[in-house]
């Protein structure tokens, strides 16, 4: 089980490295705790990477690194926090995707600027996305939810973490690839969307899979789905959506770690190779059990990532016909 505690104060026995820099007085990165704001309530899928990968961090770099959740406002509470905090490497966020790619689209004005206000320290896991009902007897396939769908246009509801969420993306790519209409409902977080999919308030959720896998397993959620090339190892009997009938649906919702802007460049390189290293063969395969794929980055080709997918998210969300909030 991944360790959902509100903080972490874990400590090891290694020091941390001599590095020089004016942003650090004791000439040592970190002498004291590091704070990570994960802009999501405590218990979804980024807050459980954020402390399973923090936990790692505390014990390689001998200092606390404690979990600070600021949910709220599909990011724009926590993710402005960081983006004003003292580039010093002691405030960082581990962050979805969707807060630094669809919010830019599906927002008239956003607190923060995703590219301007953060320097990417590293990718850290992909997540593949799964269509979960309730009510299996109602939706026991695919075919059998978009004939539903198609009967009753936007009446079919689908419960998101939030605008512009990666439920959210992943529900308007249903659409654009199938022409049904559903209701958006959004949640303050990924862990309030699963609970009333439980408890049958809403009708369908694009969940990540690592939220939805245990109530999967548990047969309280049924798996109509998933949007990924090849069916995933941990639901090896769940089809792909292009084995349902949904051709060129494949979405991952991929969760990564960033700095404040200007953040010195050996404090980033310090940190992305510690989160290289916190993903270890332990830690991978606690995340894969968990739904999840292992994949670390360069700030680089995260920075590349990031400037990529705000422009296929934007012509998505254009597309979908949605207004700016």
């Amino acid at each position: 089980m991944l360790n959902r505690r509100t903080t972490l104060l874990f400590t090891g026995g290694l020091g941390a490295c001599a590095l020089a820099g004016p942003a650090l007085a004791q000439g040592r990165y970190p002498d004291r705790p590091v704070r990570i704001v994960v802009a999501l309530p405590a218990g979804g899928s980024v807050d459980a990477v954020a402390r399973a990968v923090g936990q790692k961090l505390a014990a390689a770099l001998g200092q606390p690194f404690v979990i600070d959740n600021r949910g709220g406002g599909s990011g724009q509470i926590g993710m402005p926090a960081v983006a004003k905090a003292h580039a010093d490497g002691y405030t960082l966020t581990v962050s979805p995707a969707s807060f630094l790619t669809t919010n830019v689209s599906v927002f008239k004005a956003l607190p923060y600027d995703p590219q301007a206000d953060f320097i990417p320290i590293s990718r850290l896991v992909n997540q593949p996305m799964v269509l979960v009902v309730k009510d299996r007897q109602k939706y026991p396939t695919l075919a059998a939810f978009l004939a539903a769908a198609r009967a009753a246009p936007g009446q079919i509801t689908f419960a998101s973490s939030g605008d512009g969420s990666p439920q959210h993306l992943g529900g308007l790519m249903f659409a654009a690839r199938t022409g049904v209409r559903m209701l958006h409902v959004p949640y303050r977080g990924g862990a309030l969307a699963i609970n009333d999919t439980l408890a049958g308030s809403v009708d369908a959720m694009f969940a990540v899979l690592p939220e939805a896998l245990p109530h999967v397993r548990a047969g309280t959620l049924h798996a109509l789905g998933v949007m990924s090339a090849q069916r995933t190892g941990v639901l090896p009997n769940t089809p792909t959506m292009a084995e349902g009938g949904v051709a060129d649906l494949v979405q991952s919702a991929w969760i990564a770690m960033l700095a404040p802007a200007k953040t010195p460049r050996a404090v980033v390189d310090q940190l992305n190779a510690a989160v290289a290293a916190a993903l270890d063969a332990e830690l991978r395969a606690q995340l894969t059990n968990n739904g999840m794929e292992v994949a670390p980055s360069s700030p680089e080709d995260l920075q590349a990532i990031i400037a990529r997918e705000i422009r296929l998210h934007a012509e998505l969300v254009k597309a979908a016909g949605l207004v700016p909030q």
